[in-house]
Formats: C-alpha cells, structure tokens, sequence
C-alpha cells in the first residue's frame, strides 16, 4: 500500500526561506515513484552531485564601498527585455506533480516576470501554456524522426508566440537511472506528453546500437536543416565541449545552453560549471551561452555569470514549488533566487550583471 501524500498548499508557511526548503515540502506530497523521476539522476548520480558541489566550491570575493544607486538586474537575451537571468528550464510531465500542470508553472513564473521554456513532453497544449505566459516563452524541440513532424512541431511553437526554440541534443536515449528503476517508475495512464507524437517503439534487441531512436539520432546536418525551418532563434542545449560549442556557433545556432540534462543522461561527466570558462573562451566574448544544473540559491546565479553565462535555467527548483504549491510555490521559488541574487549583487559590490566578471571568484 502506497503512502498517504499531502495535498498541495495554499499558502507558505513563513519558515520556509529557501530553495532547499522546498524539496521536503514536495517530498510530502508526491508519490515515491515521482520523487524518484524528480529528484533522481542517471546511475550513481555522480553528476547529479557534482553539479551542486562545483558551486560550493566556489567562493564569491566582494568588493566594498561601490556606488550601487544605479543597481538592477535586468538584462536583454536573445531580443527580449527579462527582470532577471533566471529562467524556467524545460522539465516534463508538470501534472505528475500538481494538479493544473503546466498553467500553474507559467502563472507563477509569470507573476515573477520570468521566462519559461517549455518541454515538448509537457502535459498541456504548447499553445495553452503560451496563453498563460506574461513574457513569450521558449519551445524546447526535441528533432523528431519524421522531420514532417518536427517542422509541425515549430509551426505550432511560431503560431503560439514562442520566442525562441531549444534544441535539446544531449539525449537521444533515455539515461540510466537506477532511482527510477529501483521505484518501478511509470507514468499514470491519464499523465501523457500532448504535443508530440509517440516514440518508435524499443527494440527488442539487447543491442543497443540497434534501437531506433540510435539509428535516428540527429546529427549536425539535421541541425543545419532545422536552421532553414525557421527565422525563431534556435539555442542549442547540451554542450559541455568546447569544439562542440564552435560547431554550434557554425550550425547557425544563436546561443547555447552549457548542459549535461541536469545529471539524469550519462553518469560522471563533468559539472557543468566547471566546463563553462572553456566553452565561452572557445565561443567569444559576445555569443550568447546559458547555463543549468545544481542552482540553488542566488549566489549560484552570480556565480554561473562570473564565468561566463548571460543567464540561468532552474528545474528541479521550480518542480519542488508546483508540487509544494502551485503556482504560489512556483513564484516563491523564483522571488527567493531574484533576492538572493541581487543581495549577493549588492554585497559583491557589482551592480549590473555586466559587473560579475570571473575577478569577483576565487575558484578551488
């Protein structure tokens, strides 16, 4: 017999004051094997781990007596004005944790002037999700097999006011993650991805070089195709190699996302701060590159823009919120790291984003 789940709240108790204090208000309220899928990562979560453990080792020097009258934390990306550089990153299934899914996420991020970038394996309509969005978000693409299906995909994305298209990479199987395999992790029948059509069917064979979705990866060609398919501007997630984000800047991408799927794809790869410095060296001064996996406070945030990152994406974070409490959950989780920044701002000395440069850390 299962546990007995709380229901979602309806406000926040005062003493909770932090990211991390969410995730036991979330715990309480979903089911073993949801805990599982969210907080899991792929075989001994090494990665998982080091993500978070990479921004703990680096430390923050401030700077003391800054004229800090002129401070905000506003910034332009990719042709849009955002209050601040943290951004919804794509996660699926938002109704395996709250009852309104994905309405709820866009109408906390948007009470925060925040952005969101949907999944394709939402489970709402992309166009419903747009409707609730105050800033026009983002549409997370995985290339599909059938490119007829891709291209109908995008039309949908343009005709819903979607700003922007990510092109998920780093992904092309399913990672092994043994938390979710050791909860019997399934999706409820009524809990379904709306936007795509099905996967092709797995293979049978224990070869895995066999299954289709191997044999149908995309490779940089269908990147240069996808491209042609549209004047939106396409940001390439999933990067974690330098010649990789040269190529990415060649493909005709727009920006890039430094990723490595929040740990739960192949285990022991590195943390994806420590591999940022390398990527924006390799890319320019001026191309745009983001950053996600293992932020949890604002001074996280300063930190991934020391090193080189325009901005940030937030996903188990925001998850913990909507399964806390909705849509007030989710806009607590994001006021919580837009104060925590700007107070880490304010303490660094550094009043713009511009002025998080990498002199303001010491790295181990």
């Amino acid at each position: 017999m299962g546990r007995d789940v709380k229901p979602p709240l309806t406000t926040i108790p005062p003493h909770v004051v932090a990211v991390e204090d969410y995730r036991t208000l979330a715990k309480e309220r979903l089911s073993s094997m949801a805990q599982a899928y969210l907080h899991g990562g792929s075989g001994d979560e090494i990665t998982l781990k080091a993500n978070r453990q990479a921004f703990e080792q680096t430390a923050i020097i401030p700077r003391i007596l800054r004229d800090l009258g002129e401070g905000n934390t506003r910034l332009e990306l990719f042709g849009q004005s955002l209050a601040h550089p943290i951004l919804a990153a794509p996660t699926a299934f938002h109704h395996l944790f709250h009852p309104e899914g994905e309405i709820a996420t866009a109408r906390g991020i948007s009470a925060l002037e925040g952005l969101m970038v949907v999944s394709t394996s939402a489970t709402e309509t992309l166009e419903d999700i747009s409707r609730h969005c105050q800033n026009p978000p983002w549409f997370q693409l995985y290339i599909q097999p059938d490119k007829a299906a891709t291209v109908a995909l995008l039309r949908r994305a343009e005709a819903a006011g979607y700003h922007a298209i990510v092109v998920t990479a780093d992904a092309p199987l399913h990672g092994l993650r043994n938390r979710e395999q050791r909860a019997g992790f399934q999706l409820p029948p009524h809990i379904q991805p709306v936007n795509h059509p099905p996967a092709p069917a797995a293979s049978e064979s224990n070869d895995i070089f066999s299954s289709p979705l191997v044999r149908q990866a995309p490779t940089w060609d269908d990147l240069r195709w996808l491209r042609q398919q549209t004047s939106l501007p396409l940001i390439l997630k999933g990067v974690m190699h330098p010649g990789d984000g040269l190529m990415a800047r060649e493909a005709g991408m727009d920006g890039l996302i430094v990723s490595n799927h929040g740990g739960r794809t192949l285990d022991t790869v590195p943390a994806t701060l420590t591999v940022l410095p390398a990527i924006r060296e390799a890319t320019g001064p001026d191309y745009p590159i983001l950053i996600d996996g293992g932020i949890r406070r604002g001074s996280d945030v300063f930190k991934a823009i020391a090193l080189g990152a325009q901005a940030v994406l937030v996903g188990r974070p925001i998850v913990d919120g909507l399964a806390s409490a909705g849509a007030v959950g989710v806009a607590h989780i994001l006021r919580i790291l837009h104060a925590e920044l700007a107070l880490t701002m304010v303490f660094a000395g550094t009043p713009q984003l511009q002025d998080i440069t990498p002199d303001t850390l010491q790295l181990s």
